[in-house]
């Protein structure tokens, strides 16, 4: 008896070493569920979508993108910026499967070989800007403000090296100087013909996305050489635009338009003034490392 149950086991086990030898958890390059080269990409990372702060117009995109594409197993998580990159990295060090909401600029892209999902009914919009909005009256009370914000445009790759420094380790405030006094005669073209305050006070409101944080740590920067007496507020998207819309705050660099936050400029509408585009081209979607054999969000329904 006790060698038929080793032979068993013996059987056993060689039987585990060719299906261990024959379902590596990569195949042609991705990862898949438990190994199971047949796993559909819903089944590889259990139906989830990593995304952000719950507030954040990415994810009534994510939601609305659910509907449209008929996804009725997956769900999407809720969380930090912060959280989401993390969770990319560890997945991507790993080469194994994730989808995150996504969103260029965003220096994840310079770190990691990424790709948005195609998105043929358009649930996330296509090409959008980055606007900068303020509460009304900013002309009349801070009208040399009001006129630096309105001139104030920059490009992908100019945030990009603010965002990427500070990924790197560096300070918000440092990687934002460097970044002014390597870009001295861009700064002058958002105060040519601007006067100098003396202290006004001013409050910028800004969501905690990578980009965000880098483009407000610039322009907080430019103020107070200007003169004034800055204020940085984070808080999520849904506070920001109501803060414009009821005065507690004076401006944002954060209003991504036409699609991410069109629910809050519908909900305001009359109620804040657009003061320019300060970002065009950006984007937002699903994204995936290169790696994962999948190119559309029609695919996650298989």
């Amino acid at each position: 008896m006790t060698k038929k149950m080793f032979g068993l086991g013996a059987a056993a086990l060689l039987a585990l070493g060719l299906a261990a030898c024959g379902s590596d958890d990569k195949v042609d390059g991705k990862s898949t569920s438990g190994g199971d080269s047949s796993a559909s990409v819903g089944a590889s990372v259990d139906y989830k979508i990593t995304g952000i702060d719950p507030g954040a117009g990415i994810m009534e995109a994510t939601d609305r993108a659910i509907k449209d594409y008929e996804l009725d197993k997956w769900d999407v998580t809720t969380g930090s910026g912060a959280a989401m990159t993390a969770a990319l990295k560890k997945a991507y060090d790993a080469e194994k499967p994730i989808i995150v909401t996504g969103w260029t600029p965003h220096w994840k892209f310079a770190k990691f070989d990424l790709k948005y999902l195609e998105d043929p009914k358009g649930s996330f919009g296509g090409e959008e800007q980055i606007r900068t909005i303020g509460r009304l009256g900013l002309a009349d009370d801070l009208p040399e403000a009001h006129q630096i914000l309105s001139n104030f445009h920059w490009s992908e790759e100019d945030m990009g090296e603010v965002m990427v420094a500070i990924q790197e380790g560096e300070k918000e405030e440092v990687a934002a100087q460097n970044w002014i006094d390597a870009n001295a005669d861009k700064v002058a073209e958002w105060t040519d013909g601007v006067d100098k305050v003396d202290g006004d006070a001013i409050k910028l409101a800004y969501v905690a996305w990578d980009s965000e944080i880098a483009s407000h740590n610039v322009m907080k920067l430019v103020l107070e050489e200007m003169g004034y007496k800055v204020t940085l507020t984070q808080v999520e998207a849904g506070p920001l635009w109501t803060a414009i819309a009821d005065g507690s705050a004076d401006a944002s660099l954060a209003a991504w338009l036409p699609v991410t936050h069109e629910t809050y400029a519908n909900k305001f509408d009359g109620k804040f003034e657009e003061l320019g585009i300060n970002m065009e081209g950006v984007k937002i979607g699903l994204v995936v490392p290169q790696y994962m054999d999948i190119d559309s969000i029609e695919d996650l329904k298989e």
